[in-house]
């Protein structure tokens, strides 16, 4: 006979799909209300824009240029994009965001070529550059121009200041710029004990997208040009990618909110202990096998293959690598304890039938 029907714990309210799938900062919303009273100047013409570009540079105590585009794609294609030719190359971990999760947007509106290196952990080091540099002074190859890394990376993984700084004087030594995509930024700089200026500016990062969406805003990236002068033709390439926002201080307005008093640093620490607290409580559950205490926002576990529908299907979550049943579980400022309960007493439950 049929095992019978397992009484279920309610699904959490949150989502550990991603934290693209939480809501809005209370505060966020709040100037956005705010800056919907009332008229503005279009296209960053505003105060809001104003505040929020000397906000930026009070946060990276460096004279930075940004610009704001829609989303984290977009702000990928429009710092890139502003320092590339056609005929170059961008060097990158094969897991990297641009390679894997933005249907070649890159690549197209660059007209370079993307060249992904394989790597265990999603971090480039020098000597994943050496190869590469052989290809400089030759017509017949991409010429290497940017290195792109991810901080914290799409593997869960934190480069430290170190890291970053020795990556970053191999590359300049080779003439080579750094790109950062820092869609979870905030995660990185307080898993670190760091800030911008050490990270970003010490480092010699050249320009970054700086994420905020995953960290309560609710749209809009920005790019940040550390290194004077590399933003000369980055407001036409802006346009032209279809980036330029009109009502410029709706993401202004956020910008400005999050930065305030450090809430994106307290958004990002939150979401950063809950995911700790959650591979702590699935650790023992049998036929769990948690990928190590997480460093930022996300957890990778293996779980028994035929037990990832079930899960989904009560609470949806992304594989990451179905070859070794390797799920993520990923963790918001909006993830409550509640939440973290009710998703680790679902997974004992659901796994339970499956060992």
């Amino acid at each position: 006979m049929p095992a019978p029907a397992r009484d279920m714990p309610p699904p959490p309210t949150g989502s550990f799909a991603s934290d693209n799938a939480a809501g809005v900062s209370p505060e966020v919303m709040d100037a956005l209300a705010a800056a919907n009273v009332g008229t503005a100047m279009a296209y960053g013409d505003d105060d809001w824009t104003r505040r929020a570009r000397s906000a930026l540079q009070d946060a990276f105590d460096a004279p930075v240029r940004s610009y704001f585009c829609w989303g984290g794609t977009g702000a990928n294609v429009v710092g890139l994009a502003s320092v590339l030719r056609a005929w170059q190359a961008v060097v990158c971990a094969d897991s990297a965001h641009i390679v894997v999760d933005e249907c070649g947007a890159p690549a197209r509106f660059t007209g370079a070529t993307i060249a992904p290196v394989a790597t265990d952990d999603g971090k480039l080091s020098p000597a994943h550059l050496e190869p590469w540099l052989h290809w400089q002074g030759s017509e017949h190859h991409p010429q290497p121009a940017v290195v792109s890394i991810t901080q914290s990376t799409e593997l869960g993984t934190l480069y430290s200041v170190d890291e970053i700084g020795a990556l970053c004087e191999a590359a300049h030594a080779a003439g080579l710029l750094v790109h950062l995509d820092g869609a979870r930024i905030a995660n990185a700089v307080v898993a670190t004990g760091s800030d911008l200026s050490t990270m970003i500016r010490d480092t010699g990062v050249d320009l970054m997208t700086f994420g905020l969406t995953k960290d309560g805003a609710m749209f809009g990236e920005t790019v940040v040009f550390v290194t004077p002068g590399l933003d000369s033709e980055a407001r036409f390439v802006r346009k032209q990618a279809g980036q330029l926002i009109s009502k410029s201080r709706f993401v202004a307005a956020q910008v400005e909110a999050l930065l305030t008093d450090d809430l994106w640093l307290r958004n990002a620490e939150h979401a950063n202990r809950t995911a700790a607290s959650l591979a702590r409580v699935v650790a023992d559950v049998p036929g769990v096998s948690v990928q190590g205490a997480p460093a930022v926002n996300s957890v990778f576990a293996q779980v028994p293959a035929s037990a990832i529908v079930p899960l989904q299907e009560w609470s949806f979550f992304w594989e990451w690598d179905l070859t070794v049943s390797l799920v993520r579980w990923m963790t918001s400022f909006a993830t409550t304890d509640e939440d973290v309960a009710r998703f680790a007493a679902g997974v004992r439950a659901i796994v339970a039938d499956h060992v």
